[in-house]
């Protein structure tokens, strides 16, 4: 078994697919309580699980007992793997104690996973801060990352993060992913990077991300060989497809649509739950409706400017003229889910004209191919912001697998 250390976790997409492949988390760190509180809830799933006491799990889903209650059934040393912490420079001594005393109990590191937060990467990000972004400390956060690649000297490490990385410059003209590329070569690493698309794993999404993988020069690795195989024989209408209206906590149907069950995102006895959205004013309705028809009659993306003119209120016609987006079910991908989820539901609009509203947090999860039975703490805009954030599992375990056949090739070798 191979342990990982997931830096700057969320709400454990990176993690949940290296956990398929049998790999043991030290520590997950993390800054937002609610994602954390939803990495001890999975933690608490699984071990339930393998212990045949999954009724425990869904007496707290179905609010019959506290979160207090929920966690005393289970050991203390697993929910303390879940370490709420927001990195910086001050406490870097602090933490890195914590990642030894883990190691020490649990053994060596052999993986680092993480991608710092990416907001001030994105191409969206930069446009709206502007001159500002060059201000904003998450640029470095990298340097934190790179001080743990050299402190504890993993054998491999996981970096992601959004494709406007390979674009964005600090103040003095240099680009980040150079900075970036340098200081994992200078902590000791080779490395490869590549755009992978979450649509190439079977996630029924168009989501393209940057992925750094290293290995120290003495490891013999080589940057994983990912097949290209884009899913063209599952619709988005599979995602949706056996949901009832939201705030109704039954499926629709006991068969389960092959799409979700051919990647376990939803199994016979799960619990439906979170299946609720926000609520929306009248005049978005009629947006949503106007979105929909033109898109379920003629296959057409509603471009803002073309809405009738009571309905227009933003005075930004130039860009984002595509703010509001319908999830098409007679397409084989969705748009990217983004955490600005958290913000409004206008760019992520459930197809059903008669509904007329956006997708719940149970949808945006399955669009990012979370199961169903993975639960996310805190609030709707916590919960669609962990989403938003967060690795589709089905990439990450993909990755995973990779990982671990060379891992096990390796020490085959050696042997």
């Amino acid at each position: 078994m191979y342990n990982y250390l997931d830096l700057f976790a969320g709400a454990g997409g990176l993690s949940e697919g290296f956990d398929r492949y049998d790999f043991q988390a030290l520590l997950h760190i993390e800054m937002e309580k609610s994602a954390c509180d939803t990495l001890c809830t999975r933690i608490a799933y699984t071990y339930l699980k393998k212990h045949n006491q999954l009724n425990i799990y869904e007496d707290y889903i179905s609010n019959k007992i506290t979160q207090e209650v929920f966690y005393s059934y289970i050991p203390f040393e697993l929910l303390d793997k879940v370490y709420n912490v927001t990195l910086s420079q001050d406490n870097m001594a602090i933490v890195k104690d914590r990642i030894a005393q883990a190691i020490k109990k649990h053994g060596s590191l052999d993986i680092l996973l993480g991608g710092p937060p990416c907001q001030t990467y994105s191409v969206v990000g930069r446009s709206v801060q502007k001159d500002k972004v060059h201000n904003d400390a998450r640029n470095y956060l990298f340097n934190l990352y790179v001080s743990i690649l050299k402190e504890f000297k993993p054998k491999i490490f996981v970096f992601e993060n959004v494709t406007g990385l390979l674009s964005a410059k600090n103040q003095d003209n240099e680009l980040y992913i150079d900075l970036i590329t340098k200081a994992f070569k200078d902590a000791g690493y080779i490395f490869d990077k590549k755009i992978l698309n979450a649509r190439s794993f079977g996630v029924l999404q168009n989501r393209r991300r940057v992925i750094i993988i290293g290995w120290l020069k003495e490891l013999d690795f080589s940057y994983p060989q990912f097949s290209d195989n884009v899913d063209i024989t599952h619709l988005v209408k599979e995602l949706l497809i056996d949901l009832p209206l939201p705030k109704v906590d039954k499926y629709t149907t006991d068969n389960i649509p092959t799409y979700l069950s051919s990647f376990k995102i939803r199994e016979p006895n799960d619990i439906l739950t979170q299946h609720y959205t926000r609520n929306i004013n009248t005049r978005d309705q009629e947006i949503y409706k106007y979105a929909i028809s033109l898109w379920n009659e003629n296959q057409k993306r509603l471009s803002y400017n073309e809405l009738p003119d009571h309905l227009i209120t933003h005075k930004n016609k130039s860009s984002f003229t595509d703010r509001f987006k319908v999830l098409a079910s007679d397409l084989t991908y969705t748009q990217t889910i983004l955490a600005h989820l958290s913000k409004d539901g206008h760019y992520y609009i459930h197809p059903d004209i008669e509904q007329s509203r956006s997708i719940t947090i149970r949808e945006a999860a399955r669009v990012q191919s979370f199961p169903d039975n993975y639960f996310f703490e805190g609030t709707m805009t916590q919960a669609f912001k962990q989403i938003g954030n967060a690795v589709p599992p089905l990439m990450s375990q993909e990755i995973a697998k990779k990982i671990k056949e060379q891992l096990d090739a390796t020490n085959t070798k050696r042997i």
